[in-house]
């Protein structure tokens, strides 16, 4: 993700650049946060402490836009006990031997691990700490591939009216799936040839510039330093100071980060749009029948032993659960947080059925909280994943939602997993909250140029840009996304949940929707100056969580419940 931002940022650089070269609980506080307008913007960019730490940051004390969580810490909870709360993260995996994830990891009591036998009887051997319904598969394709291959021998070469009236809906799908298929397929390819562009004349740059210099280790003061004579080193000057400024200091070090994605790139050519690639054959199932259901495994960690394929949901977890008092690493956003780890999300699309059964696994398990941090623009079976929604409404869990990353408005392009009718009008369910990405810039950036919204389909905006938390094998990285926006919502969830277990999930989604801070601001959305919009009209709330205003709700509403 941080790579195709680099890569984004970079191409408009360059093209510019190649046409001029050719125990007693205390009383509550009760005055939330309120009238931010007034708030001054912040003009001093943030330390690497601060960009570590901005979801926890105070609006009105820090001026950036974190959900006041230390406040919510310092203030109101310092002295009272939760009871701990089991939030699933529905994702790629979790490296649930993380350091900074110790303690945090659920594990199911009624299960002997390694003895090879359901001990519990709900269906699942040896589910310790969760389950992986991908089994050993990692690689897939997208959506709209798979709808292809399996509607081509149907489809192909027909025109609409010879499309009997039953199959027309069928049909549709897959003529969209072409559609978008080819798009998509043309844009990786460009951008794969252009990032080589990039690489080539970053390598030129970098050796042309060393000569001059005599080092290849060049600091970036050697570099502001450095006089060029011609027109030509002037450019190589420019280039290279952009990137040390937008990609990394270390000019070899960036050359790589580049060559990383090209490579992404071309894994994305040999996989997401692969049309011979079946990347369910490893799993063994029939992802199109819900009630094949003998199958996967617990190894919620992933197949591959450097668990690089588990990096999405080990940074979700750790967003929501890293420890917050071992002064190591990241804080997560609920101390009372017990990770349940449910594997469903390849390299590729999800498909419905792993989604449908992970939910459905999470509420039969105990989870009050799911976090699901993916999404796709087909979904040939969403039925599965509605019920299992309703499913998950009818035993009061809250399932805590990603917006999506493209920058679009989902009133006008739907998006899965949703809780709205066909129709996009009415919600199927009260338990389910999407929510979208804010940047740390508050002000008209403050929405992450990335981050879908909606006044229907988008609920709340939280943090999203440039998060700091957990990776596999006891690292951390920045990453970011409306991926890392809904956990900092499900650790809100989290923590209501433990200090108000009488309030319902319904209610605690409203809690969460009515607590948050709202601006008469007028936002940038996609990253398109051209684009704006008053910042209360591109959610259903027309708000940024809070957990300290959260938390002065729910008290006043559990009292009255």
């Amino acid at each position: 993700m941080n790579n195709q931002l680099i890569r984004g940022i970079f191409l408009l650089f360059l093209v510019s650049l190649l046409g001029a070269c050719s125990t007693r609980a205390p009383k509550i506080v009760s005055t939330p946060i309120e009238n931010i307008d007034s708030i001054p913007l912040k003009v001093v960019e943030l330390s690497d402490a601060q960009y570590k730490s901005w979801v926890e940051a105070d609006l009105r004390k820090d001026t950036i836009p974190g959900m006041s969580v230390e406040k919510a810490y310092n203030e109101i909870i310092k002295n009272r006990k939760p009871s701990p709360v089991i939030v699933a993260v529905l994702d790629s995996g979790v490296d649930i031997e993380h350091e900074d994830l110790e303690g945090s990891i659920w594990t199911n009591a009624d299960e002997i691990p390694g003895n090879g036998k359901d001990d519990d009887n709900n269906g699942f051997i040896d589910d310790v700490h969760g389950w992986n319904f991908l089994g050993d598969a990692v690689a897939e394709n997208m959506e709209y591939t798979r709808i292809i291959r399996r509607l081509k021998p149907k489809f192909e070469g027909k025109s609409e009216s010879s499309i009997s009236t039953a199959d027309r809906a069928q049909f549709k799908m897959y003529q969209e799936a072409k559609a978008e298929y080819d798009k998509e397929y043309n844009e990786t390819i460009e951008n794969r040839n252009y990032t080589k562009q990039i690489l080539n004349q970053v390598e030129a740059a970098h050796q042309a510039v060393s000569d001059e210099l005599g080092t290849q280790d060049y600091t970036a003061e050697q570099l502001e330093e450095y006089s060029p004579l011609t027109d030509g080193m002037k450019s190589y000057k420019r280039m290279l100071m952009f990137v040390q400024e937008n990609v990394d200091e270390n000019i070899p070090k960036a050359m790589e980060l580049i060559q990383d994605d090209i490579e992404m790139l071309n894994e994305r050519l040999e996989t997401h749009f692969n049309l011979e690639l079946n990347g369910r054959e490893k799993t063994g199932d029939d992802p199109y029948d819900i009630t094949d259901t003998d199958y996967g495994n617990n190894q919620v960690y992933g197949p591959e032993p450097d668990k690089e394929n588990v990096k999405h949901g080990t940074h979700v977890a750790g967003i929501i659960a890293a420890n917050r008092g071992n002064n190591i690493g990241a804080n997560g956003v609920a101390s009372n947080a017990v990770i349940m780890a449910i594997r469903a999300v390849p390299d590729g699309d999800e498909y419905d059925k792993d989604i449908a059964l992970g939910i459905r696994y999470a509420v039969d398990n105990g989870a009050k909280v799911i976090n699901t941090s993916f999404g796709k623009y087909f979904s040939p079976n969403p039925e599965w994943v509605y019920d299992a929604i309703k499913y998950a409404e009818e035993n009061d869990v809250l399932i805590v939602n990603a917006a999506g990353n493209e920058g679009l408005n989902l009133d006008t392009k739907m998006v899965y997993p949703n809780d709205q009718t066909p129709e996009n009008t009415t919600e199927i369910s009260g338990n389910f909250l999407t929510v979208g990405a804010l940047n740390y810039e508050y002000g008209s950036g403050l929405i992450a140029e990335f981050s879908n919204y909606g006044k229907t389909n988008v609920d709340v905006f939280a943090p999203g840009t440039k998060i700091w938390s957990t990776t596999p094998n006891d690292e951390y990285e920045f990453l970011q996304g409306t991926s890392m926006a809904a956990p900092a919502v499900s650790g809100v969830a989290a923590i209501i949940r433990g200090y108000y277990p009488q309030l319902s999930a319904a209610q605690i989604k409203q809690i969460i929707m009515d607590s948050g801070l709202s601006t008469n601001a007028t936002v940038i959305l996609g990253g398109d100056r051209n684009r704006t919009s008053k910042f209360r009209e591109i959610s259903t709330s027309g708000k940024m969580v809070n957990l300290y205003n959260a938390l002065i709700l729910a008290d006043q509403i559990a009292k009255n419940n």
